[in-house]
């Protein structure tokens, strides 16, 4: 049994991650705000990860033997966290993202979170403290309403009333990854002993075009698009620039990924489901 410690880990795949390691029957402890319970035989810790003292103050004499930061945006964060648990934990796995590989984020909001994310890595990267792993997401998808960021129901909604979708004349391949998927490559991660960035992706890329199609077959519709300019911002995992993943070191590793083609419909169906019930209620 290992002492396990999740930073978020409140909602979506984070979720997933917590009681796979519960379990397996593993101890373990969320830590947050207090935004959320944890689930039935998990602990849970309430403090504010960017107060240090009270950080400090909450987790006592706690150490664990891994550490899974689900929430670290920023190198101050990341600063935060390298000295609170230097010497509480041995190995510490934070979950980044693709678009640290992203060349041109369209907006000031995506520019800063891809920079945030590089930079938090760099932090917990450089002389650590502990054993650091870098997880670089590809795009979660699957999960319905549990999928709050919208972007798979962004497409599933205008195609199904006939709206048209935003996307670039010549659209680049991007990685994706299901959101159990992740779960599993999260918990998998904190069981071995490799550092460093690794990518986690799903076997197979996918365009907006593709992306479309797909979802026009299970709504029943085929899809409406608007071309924009190369440059111009437009729908979720519309690219005009190339950074899809290679997974290649974590197969390597011995990591065995689903296949897109497999597990996609199923995720378009969830949404699907999601937004017929939205409508009716």
């Amino acid at each position: 049994m290992k002492k396990i410690l999740v930073i978020g880990g409140s909602r979506y795949f984070g979720k997933h991650l917590v009681t796979l390691e519960r379990d397996a029957g593993n101890e373990v402890t969320v830590l947050n705000r207090g935004s959320a319970v944890p689930p039935r035989g998990v602990g849970h810790v309430i403090a504010d990860r960017e107060d240090e003292a009270g950080l400090r103050t909450a987790l006592g004499e706690r150490t664990f033997d891994v550490v899974f930061d689900q929430v670290c945006y920023t190198p101050g964060q990341a600063e935060t966290a390298r000295r609170v648990f230097a010497g509480r934990t041995g190995r510490y796995v934070m979950t980044s993202t693709m678009e640290v590989h992203d060349p041109a984020p369209p907006t000031p909001e995506a520019r800063a979170y891809a920079e945030g994310k590089r930079r938090a890595e760099a932090v917990l990267g450089a002389e650590p403290a502990f054993g650091h792993v870098a997880v670089r997401a590809a795009h979660v998808l699957g999960g319905g309403r549990a999928e709050f960021t919208g972007r798979l129901a962004h497409y599933v909604e205008r195609s199904g009333a006939g709206i048209p979708v935003a996307v670039h004349e010549a659209p680049y391949p991007t990685s994706f990854i299901h959101h159990h998927e992740i779960a599993r490559f999260l918990h998998w991660a904190g069981q071995r002993d490799f550092t460093g960035p690794v990518n986690a992706a799903s076997h197979g890329e996918l365009d907006v075009l593709g992306l479309s199609g797909a979802v026009g077959e299970q709504v029943g519709r085929a899809p409406l698009l608007r071309t924009v300019a190369a440059g111009s911002e437009a729908s979720p995992f519309s690219f005009d620039r190339a950074y899809a993943m290679d997974n290649g070191r974590a197969a390597a590793l011995g990591f065995r990924f689903g296949r897109l083609a497999d597990w996609l419909p199923e995720a378009i169906g969830e949404s699907a489901a999601e937004s017929a019930a939205a409508l009716r209620a």
